[in-house]
């Protein structure tokens, strides 16, 4: 059974830790962005900090060590040293070789003033006229899924879709996609293994990816991504369905709320209406809460079958353009469409970067509830086809190189391929036919090692 590439973990505290210093500093000066990292925090940690959050002086480490349970020193170690990395706390050294810690004047100031209240508004003062084009709750989530499902259509490659040049340089950097490697269609996207891996995770998951190579993309090229964080997580603390004031944004935080309506994380009826409404997507972006990739058993919607026909019982076009990655589609019904895995769709699908164990992943995920009564959910026939089909691909690899043959005596053939072997560029080597294949990078030095050989 092959091993699955997983998809690097990225996590806000990953991303902040990176930051340089005086970036992390600026950016604890906004108390929504120490609320939102707060949040984040582990169990221990969240406890260390609210412990000395109100106390100006330093604390000896061996006291800290005393407020987790006994046996627990490891832990202990590992929130002290996650603390430090966030800037969140500093260590002094103190007479006698002991260790104090101290916490950050600026994050201290700026968690007080998020929980206690205080200090300037997040938001600047909303215009008393309401809004005549307002919208409720259930729009909000209808929009902000149409526009995120459309980044994900692009992404499966469904002709649906149409994104902006920078949704595409971000999926690429992401890793997600790939330049199609045909010329006559060169800029279209082909997913990746990791692109696919990307569709199996549940949206909030995705949006985390996603904005975090965003804020990656913008420290590359040199952009300000204080402002862009500190505005993306007052938004996390606004109220679904309220509206907010576009005015006094700078001129980046005015470019990125932009990106934001392209994505579904607000919604502004036009692109310079005075107000803008933050989804669910926004929100959760660092609500703290992290919902499990498992489907509900409602929303499963996969039938898979021994004769090796799959039953989507779904409208959703999102949905069909996943199945039909991997399998080759029959016919549509209403509400239904039948694929069929065949070795060749399945064989696509390895040529694209999309692995077995990920293929069976998507089908038990996805899985009807019916079928998940069912143990083992996917068939056995096809979970072992598939992993056969995979085999199949990888017992084989191909690579470029160049033959020597017509050697003169069997000793030419063996000072040549020895000679390959020692500088690690053999490929193939074969006594009976007196051939040897080395590679295409070791062809010139083979090659010199001969003509020097035969000279002699």
């Amino acid at each position: 059974m092959e091993a699955t590439k997983r998809l690097q973990s990225i996590d806000l505290h990953g991303f902040l830790q990176s930051l340089a210093p005086d970036t992390l500093d600026r950016l604890y000066a906004h108390p929504a962005a120490c609320i939102a990292v707060f949040r984040e925090l582990p169990v221990l940690d969240k406890h260390y900090v609210m412990r000395v959050l109100f106390t100006e002086q330093v604390v000896m480490e061996k006291v800290v060590l005393s407020w987790c349970q006994s046996g627990q020193k490891s832990a202990h170690e590992e929130a002290v040293a996650r603390l430090q990395k966030l800037r969140i706390w500093f260590a002094e050294e103190h007479a006698g070789g002991h260790r104090a810690l101290a916490m950050s004047a600026v994050f201290r100031q700026g968690l007080r003033t998020a929980l206690c209240g205080g200090g300037d508004a997040w938001f600047q003062p909303v215009p008393p006229a309401t809004d005549k084009h307002s919208r409720d709750i259930a729009f909000l989530d209808s929009y902000a899924k149409e526009r995120w499902e459309i980044i994900l259509h692009f992404l499966v490659g469904s002709s649906v879709s149409d994104v902006s040049r920078k949704v595409m340089d971000l999926l690429q950097r992401a890793g997600l996609s790939t330049c199609s490697s045909d010329e006559a269609n060169s800029s279209a996207a082909v997913i990746t293994a990791a692109g696919f891996q990307f569709l199996l995770m549940d949206t909030t998951a995705q949006v985390w990816y996603f904005m975090l190579y965003y804020f990656k993309a913008i420290e590359s090229q040199g952009g300000d991504v204080v402002e862009v964080l500190t505005l993306l997580f007052s938004i996390s603390f606004s109220t679904l369905g309220k509206d907010y004031p576009a005015d006094g944004l700078s001129a980046m935080q005015k470019v990125f709320l932009q990106d934001l309506r392209e994505y579904g994380l607000v919604y502004q009826r036009k692109q310079k209406s005075k107000r803008y409404y933050p989804t669910r997507l926004a929100i959760n972006f660092a609500s703290g809460l992290h919902q499990s990739s498992q489907v509900p058993d409602s929303e499963g919607f996969l039938m898979v079958e021994t004769n090796y026909r799959i039953y989507a019982y779904t409208d959703s076009a999102l949905h069909i353009a996943i199945v039909a990655l991997f399998a080759e589609m029959q016919y549509r019904l209403p509400s239904m469409v039948v694929g069929l895995l065949t070795r060749e769709s399945v064989h696509e699908a390895f040529r694209n970067g999309i692995t077995a164990a990920q293929i069976l992943q998507f089908l038990k995920m996805y899985a009807h509830r019916q079928m998940r009564k069912n143990n083992p959910c996917v068939p056995a026939t096809i979970s072992d086809q598939v992993r056969l089909w995979q085999l199949e691909r990888d017992r084989l690899r191909s690579s470029e190189g160049v033959l020597y043959n017509q050697f003169s005596s069997a000793s030419e053939y063996q000072v040549l391929r020895d000679y390959a072997s020692d500088i690690g560029v053999l490929v193939y080597a074969n006594p009976a036919k007196r051939c040897v294949v080395v590679t295409s990078t070791g062809h010139k030095d083979v090659r010199v090692f001969w003509k020097q050989h035969k000279q002699k």
